[in-house]
């Protein structure tokens, strides 16, 4: 087999360029180690989000990608059901008001409510709120059953690539010629030439309370925990349910390499932070906690373009914990770089040769 294109990554990223250059009518193999989404896109909470971005390429790149996924998500539990932010003290609610008034000014849908209002979208919230923002374009899927999706129809292999020169791949069972290769294989996209490193994140599931939680819930912090480079342990309150009835709870960040170990003490802050905004969750068991990899670029802005190091080697990766939410349009904007159509957003923000992620 020759074909156009060899996909390096099996995840929500690797199979949203896989779909966008197949719909072009390229041929296209994807290959990874393992199988679809059994990597970081099997560890997150399948979050496609605009609230939590500032204005700029990054929240364009989200934007673009929200249009784009109701079309793609069939089978994936796809739910418009929108965000909620909340200040937990009086010193978060001028912040909260000022991201969100700049977001609207980009054109966000993010309604300032009052606390009494944020208790009547969420009845459990903490009834101590100080402040609220809901964003009505947020909204969640299952990211295996994404990934699935996507993949659907386009031949697979397994395989662990060794290298690759932009023209073909030698993987430990052969080498594929083809006419170009997209690296999207997140955490690990450093062994192809970027600057990526993993930045861990862990979830607590709880046992079924189906309605109980209607929005995806956020203490105002994880913006800043988002954006931040401390490669310490950083924890935010993140609360949402899933179709099953279960609830997610989130999020923590820290950079310690490819260390799995789930510590005690995330779990706990996580449950803190989660009772401090639904306080019914601390009689909820929780079932088990999971974590994984995000891949993180010093710049925090995704990797979207060819090589010029290494003609016909395109990489795709560097969206740490939002590669659900950017998936559509990075596969979307990738196979227009590399067939040479209008590119859906400006490519310039997260082309290859930046300082930050030479390697």
């Amino acid at each position: 087999m020759h074909p156009d294109v060899v996909v390096m990554g099996a995840g929500i990223i690797g199979a949203a360029c896989a779909q966008a250059l197949h719909r072009r009518g390229l041929t296209v193999l994807v290959v990874d180690r393992h199988g679809p989404a059994s990597g970081t896109s099997a560890a997150g909470e399948g979050n496609v989000l605009v609230s939590d971005k500032e204005p700029g390429p990054e929240l364009e790149l989200a934007r673009a990608s929200r249009r784009l996924w109701p079309a793609l998500a069939e089978d994936a539990e796809w739910e418009e059901k929108g965000g909620l932010v909340v200040a937990t003290t009086e010193n978060a609610v001028a912040p909260l008001q000022k991201f969100a008034a700049f977001q609207r000014a980009a054109g966000i849908d993010a309604c300032e409510i009052s606390a009494e209002d944020a208790l009547h979208h969420e009845p459990h919230l903490n009834p101590e709120i100080t402040a609220a923002v809901h964003y009505l374009q947020d909204a969640q899927l299952n990211p295996v059953k994404a990934t699935r999706t996507l993949l659907r129809g386009i031949p697979f292999r397994q395989a662990e690539v060794s290298t690759t020169d932009g023209r073909s791949v030698t993987t430990t069972r052969e080498t594929i010629s083809c006419g170009a290769v997209v690296n999207a294989t997140g955490p690990w996209a450093r062994n192809f030439g970027v600057n990526v490193l993993p930045r861990r994140g862990v979830v607590l599931v709880t046992t079924p309370i189906p309605g109980r939680i209607r929005h995806k819930v956020y203490d105002a912090d994880y913006v800043g925990a988002v954006a931040s480079g401390d490669a310490d342990l950083q924890t935010s309150g993140v609360v949402e349910s899933t179709q099953a009835g279960t609830v997610l709870i989130g999020s923590s960040r820290q950079r310690k390499g490819f260390d799995d170990t789930i510590e005690s003490r995330v779990l706990k802050a996580l449950a803190q932070r989660a009772i401090a905004m639904f306080p019914m969750l601390s009689t909820v068991p929780v079932m088990r906690a999971y974590g994984g990899f995000r891949p993180y670029a010093p710049d925090h802005l995704p990797i979207i373009g060819e090589d010029p190091r290494t003609p016909g080697l395109w990489h795709a990766t560097g969206h740490e914990g939002a590669g659900v939410g950017l998936a559509p349009a990075t596969g979307h904007l990738l196979a227009d770089l590399l067939t040479g159509a209008t590119p859906i957003t400006d490519p310039e923000p997260f082309r290859v040769d930046r300082p930050e992620v030479m390697v």
